[in-house]
């Protein structure tokens, strides 16, 4: 009888891991392929040879790169070389990235730059926020851009137990901010287990130097967060959901769920078009071949533009797709003034004219 029990639990035990190995496959999207739809005045950035995960834009047009991101089993160009942050000016003719300076006192060795987001006060000065994973833990550092020098100088480094594992960031005041964490667990093999059970135990954490909450959680797996152009609502991306959430965002900080947007595609950062409002979405079309690197079969780009979120039907079109031939793993996508640039998690960028 012993024997018939024990046989039957692992019998229950082999049946839930098989089914959840086939979810997490569809998960990762593992047989989707994509076509290619390639535009016609691009260019690779020189200087962004392994992965510019996040980017961001001033209204004056100078874009920020988070460059170098590394985590452990992923795939890196440079495992070696320290992550920066890099500037181009959009405004130029022929704009260059270049890398900024950090100022003295700030661990260059151990900086491991993930999401980033650019806040401007009333006085004009410019705040920038980056996640960072120095040895794969997890900080936001706040600096201040010092556009004469093209320098960054390092105000705080803020850690929490309510960010164990943060992705993306949207900054909403100088020391104030939503960030997603991807997971609930730091320990990278709790990580793993929690990814493969589909706990959707993943969240979106506000901060500031008076309170740190929790104001949405349930998430599959949190990733890319911004803020609407109306300051109204938040925009999170579930990447193994395959979907975008709507928030709305109410005076105390606090979010309450508004609606939820179905894509077939793995949705990683967005950013907002100041002109438009639309959000523009770097996406995964497959996730296996983004965790599995292959220099023969890579991993594809998809970008995505999606025009009235908060209406009955939005309407969603590709600007862009490469099936890995130019740019691989694509992550997030700005724009500014018909001037867009296509970041990846481990590969090259993109500047194209429009």
């Amino acid at each position: 009888m012993g024997r018939l029990a024990a046989l039957t639990l692992l019998g229950i035990a082999l049946a839930l891991l098989g089914e959840r190995l086939l979810l997490f496959r569809n998960r990762l999207k593992t047989s989707r392929e994509i076509e290619s739809l390639d535009l016609p005045n691009c260019r690779l950035i020189k200087g962004i040879e392994a992965g510019s995960e996040d980017i961001d834009i001033l209204p004056n047009g100078l874009a920020f790169f988070s460059v170098g991101l590394k985590f452990p089993g992923l795939h890196s160009f440079a495992p070696d070389k320290p992550g920066g942050i890099l500037m181009m000016d959009l405004k130029e003719e022929n704009p260059r990235a270049l890398e900024l300076r950090i100022s003295r006192g700030f661990n260059l060795a151990s900086f491991n730059p993930h999401g980033i987001s650019t806040f401007i006060d009333t006085d004009d000065t410019v705040y920038l926020f980056v996640v960072n994973h120095p040895e794969f833990r997890n900080t936001v550092e706040i600096f201040k851009f010092e556009e004469e020098d093209n320098s960054l100088l390092h105000l705080k480094t803020i850690k929490h137990e309510l960010l164990p594992s943060v992705n993306d960031i949207v900054a909403v005041g100088p020391a104030h901010f939503y960030a997603t964490n991807d997971h609930y667990f730091s320990d990278t093999f709790l990580k793993y287990l929690e990814t493969y059970l589909n706990l959707h135990w993943t969240n979106v954490v506000y901060y500031s130097p008076n309170e740190v909450k929790v104001v949405a959680e349930g998430f599959d797996t949190a990733n890319g967060i911004n803020i609407s152009p109306d300051k109204k609502y938040i925009y999170v991306a579930d990447i193994l959901a395959h979907e975008i959430h709507v928030l709305e965002k109410h005076p105390n900080m606090n979010l309450t769920h508004l609606k939820v947007l179905e894509l077939d595609t793995l949705v990683d950062n967005l950013s907002i078009d100041p002109s438009s409002g639309d959000i523009l979405v770097g996406c995964h079309p497959n996730g296996q071949k983004l965790l599995v690197y292959d220099p023969n079969n890579p991993p594809s780009s998809e970008v995505l533009r999606i025009q009235n979120i908060l209406s009955e039907k939005p309407t969603v079109t590709t600007v862009y797709a490469n099936n890995g031939s130019v740019l691989q793993g694509s992550s997030v996508a700005s724009v500014y003034d018909r001037k867009l640039l296509i970041g990846t998690l481990y590969h090259r960028a993109l500047y194209c004219e429009l």
